[in-house]
This record gives structure tokens, C-alpha cells and sequence, in this order.
């Protein structure tokens, strides 16, 4: 008697969970939607900015050449246009963006030549003293440390904890 209610129960609540979507169309299995989601309904070519549209005309012309629609010479004068638009759409700044990308890791710093170009150097590239960056060395003057020191003894400089 118990494995047939434990049976029934079971089917039921089968039931339940393939009948769900149908029952109520909101849910998706019990959870929350997330607010960013895209819907199934969603198309992404309903974006009409430039630079999608300037994209989309691309991939358009590249798969019209490919199925033959579309003459090498034709192809060439579109490819053109639509690069050209799609390169001023992407040039083309959000507001209130910053001009260029800012790196949030900080680079090397030499006490006496600056910043460094290489991202990863523990050696200044142009006298070759130890970089600020590594562990064990002044950040203002690149003196080496003394163990467990709290300030440097070349500059004065307070050590980071």
C-alpha cells in the first residue's frame, strides 16, 4: 500500500512539473527570471543602430557573394560602403565614455625612468634597477629592504604593511 501512494505521488508531481510551462507561461521551472535575460522572442535584428545595421549589411553581402547573388564587382563597391559606416559607427563614443580604454593594473614604475612598457618587468629595461612593483624593494627610491623593515634605509620612505 505505501509503494502506491509513493507511486501516485510521484506521477503526480511528474505531471506537475511537464504541465507547469503550459499552466503558467511567466515561470520557467519554479525560478526567477533574471532582469537581463534575453527572451526567446527577442531578435537581435530589431537593433537598428549603425553599427549593427552596418554589420548585418556586411555579413549580408559576404553571404550573398558566397551563395553567388552577388558579383565579385559588386561586392568589392558594397564591402567598401559598409566597412566604411561600420568603422565610423564603431568610432563613435558612448557618452560619457573616457577616449581611451584605462588599464586598471598598475605598470611598473622605475624611481628614475617612470613607467615601463613591459607589464610583467621586475628590472627597469633602460638601467636595470629593480622596479617599485616588486616585493622586497623601496616603491619610491627601488633600494632593496631589510627584513621586516618599516621604513627605507636610502630614503626614508614609509614600507607598506
Amino acid at each position: 500500500m505505501l509503494e502506491l501512494i509513493g507511486g501516485i505521488l510521484l506521477a503526480a508531481g511528474a505531471v506537475y512539473f511537464v504541465l507547469q510551462p503550459i499552466l503558467r507561461p511567466g515561470s520557467s521551472g519554479g525560478e526567477e527570471r533574471d532582469a537581463g535575460s534575453v527572451d526567446e522572442g527577442d531578435d537581435p535584428d530589431d537593433d537598428f543602430s549603425p553599427r549593427a545595421v552596418a554589420l548585418r549589411a556586411l555579413k549580408e553581402i559576404e553571404f550573398d557573394r558566397a551563395t553567388g547573388k552577388l558579383s565579385d564587382a559588386d561586392y568589392d563597391n558594397l564591402k567598401s560602403k559598409y566597412t566604411t559606416e561600420a568603422l565610423a559607427a564603431l568610432r563613435v563614443e558612448p557618452p560619457g565614455a573616457p577616449p581611451f580604454p584605462v588599464s586598471r593594473v598598475p605598470s611598473p614604475v622605475c624611481p628614475t625612468h617612470g613607467p615601463r612598457p613591459e607589464s610583467d618587468a621586475a628590472f627597469c629595461s633602460e638601467c636595470g634597477r629593480r622596479l617599485a612593483t616588486a616585493p622586497g624593494y623601496c616603491a619610491r627610491c627601488g633600494s632593496a629592504l631589510e627584513h621586516d623593515a618599516h621604513y627605507c634605509h636610502s630614503c626614508g620612505a614609509r614600507v607598506a604593511a
